[in-house]
């Protein structure tokens, strides 16, 4: 158990690292898909 908070710690870095590329993927998209227009998006 010596090395618990170490191995917690990284976890979260890496759940974080993960939810913050998702985050920022679909942000990115939404802004995207705002400049495309309408007759171009088949999933309308």
């Amino acid at each position: 158990m010596n090395h618990a908070g170490f191995i917690i710690a990284t976890y979260g870095v890496t759940f974080g690292a993960v939810i913050g590329l998702a985050a920022y993927a679909i942000k990115q998209g939404r802004e995207l898909s705002r400049k495309v227009p309408d007759k171009d998006k088949p999933w309308t």
